[in-house]
This record gives structure tokens, sequence and C-alpha cells, in this order.
């Protein structure tokens, strides 16, 4: 009886069981879900035409200069898996972002990386100068709390404010900063190499998902589950993005090991989501768009 009983509850759950969502489905997702974000950040961001003129073109520029969006994506998704609407979400999403291309400005900078060229154009300091660049980088910093500020619902407004404060501080991003600053030129250890992704990159990465959850209004337990997905999930991003540019991990590794590093990373991601339930479905499909993209 008992045998036959639990044959029954196996079919069952297969029967339940929802498929992973198609390349189409989750490539329409990610432009939706995209188109929201940029306009919200035309809405946020000063015009062109507004006194000081260079400073907002230095912004606008910097903003809107071909980037994939995948921590306002994540914040998104996040949101909508703990049963939140988008809407609620845009505001957080497009305040993340801003601080991803502040911290862009500033990491492009001669006493940073030096970096002339951004995703194919000049970088900020290159096209604006070096003055206008720290200064823009500091403009997008203000406005993304200011974003944050507006939130109807005070507890949840200074909640992420908080968050954001903790994950892009000494202790989070700007800390693994630091450490690669200090590293510059050197051989790193294993460790080492970890501390600074997990600082520089998955802070705010992991803390886009966080954000997401809080303004769904959800259940502790959810948010726990977003963190832990968010954590493994920025390894995971940075991982390939050292095989892609062949250093770090890659170079630490070998390209094979620090593939399957990345791989492990993304199942452990995965896992982390079972308290969510059939709505972890997109952010299941993130995850292997991130371990799975070219560039």
């Amino acid at each position: 009886m008992k045998s036959r009983w639990k044959k029954r509850v196996k079919h069952i759950r297969r029967k339940r069981e929802i498929p992973p969502l198609s390349a189409k489905d989750l490539k329409e997702y990610i432009a939706d879900r995209i188109s929201a974000v940029d306009r919200g950040l035309d809405r946020y961001l000063p015009g062109e035409d507004i006194i000081p003129h260079e400073i907002h073109r230095a912004m606008r520029y910097s903003v809107f200069s071909g980037g994939k969006r995948i921590r306002p994506i994540l914040a998104i998704a996040a949101c909508e898996a703990c049963g939140g609407r988008r809407v609620d979400a845009v505001p957080a999403a497009c305040a993340i972002e801003i601080v991803h291309a502040y911290s862009l400005i500033h990491d492009d900078l001669p006493s940073m990386d030096n970096d002339d060229l951004r995703r194919g154009k000049p970088s900020c300091h290159k096209k604006f100068g070096e003055g206008i660049a720290i200064l823009a980088g500091d403009g997008l910093l203000t406005l993304a709390f200011e974003i944050l500020s507006t939130q109807r619902n005070g507890i949840i407004a200074s909640t992420i404010v908080k968050e954001l404060a903790l994950a892009i501080g000494t202790l989070g991003m700007i800390g693994g900063q630091v450490i690669d600053l200090e590293n510059k030129g050197k051989d790193v250890d294993l460790p080492t190499l970890e501390y600074m992704n997990a600082h520089k990159t998955g802070s705010l990465i992991a803390t886009s998902l966080k954000i997401g959850a809080i303004t769904a209004r959800t259940t502790k337990r959810k948010v726990k589950a977003i963190w832990r997905y968010g954590e493994f999930l920025g390894l995971a991003f940075q991982v390939v993005d050292d095989i892609l540019d062949k250093e770090g991990y890659a170079k630490l590794l070998g390209a094979a090991e620090a593939r399957r590093e990345a791989t492990l990373f993304i199942e452990k991601a995965k896992d982390s989501l079972y308290p969510l339930g059939k709505r972890a479905q997109v952010l299941k499909a993130l995850a292997d768009y991130i371990l799975e993209r070219k560039d």
C-alpha cells in the first residue's frame, strides 16, 4: 500500500514539474525588462539641456553606452520570483544600474585601471576629461540614493538604502577595488582572488537580487534564498568574465578548471532557490544565461 502511494506521489510530482524557460522566452523576457529599465533611466537622469550641460551629457553617455543591464534585470526577476510586480522593482533596478555606471567611470580612470575604451567607445574621462568624469561618477552615485529614497514605503526605502550602501562601501565593492589596486601586476593566490571578486563584482550582483526581493515585501526565508543565489551567481559571473578575458581564475586554474568552477557555482545558485518553487524558473534560466554568455 505504502509503495503504491509513493509511486502515485512520484507520478504527481513528475506531472507538475515546470519545463525550463525556452531560449526564445528568455530573450523576450530580457528585452522587455531592459526596455522598462531604459525608460526609467531616461526619466531619472537629468536631460542634456539642463545646466550644467557637460556633466549631464557625461552621465547619460556613461549610462546609455550599451550595457547588458544584467544587474537591474536580476533585481526585477527577484522581485517577480517573490510575488512582486515589475513596477515595484524598476526604481531600485534603475538605481542599481546607475551605481554600476558610476563604478565603471571611476574604474576606467588613469589612477585606477587607466582604460581608454569602455564597450568599444571612449571611456568617460577620455571623452569629457578626468575632472568631469569624476564628477559624473559622483553625480550618478548621488542620484542612485535619491531614487531609492523615493520609495513609497519608508521602511523598504531605508532597508534598501542600507543594503546598497553596504554592498558598494569599503566592506563591499570599494574594498574589492582596493585589493585589486594593491595587487596590480602581481600573481595573486586563490583566496585573494576569491575575496577580490566576491567584493568587487559579486557584492553588487547579490545585493541587486536581495533588493529586488525586498521590494516584493516577501518573507525573510525567500530573501535569504535569493541572497544565497546571488552570492553564487556573482562568483560564477566573475569566473566567466575571467575565462573570456583569459585572466584571473582562467590564468590561475586553467580555462577547463575555471569552467568547472563556474558550473559548480551556477548549480549551487539554482539549488538555493528551492524555497521559491516554480517561481524560480526565470532566475534559473538567467543563471544558465550568465554561464553560457560569450561577452
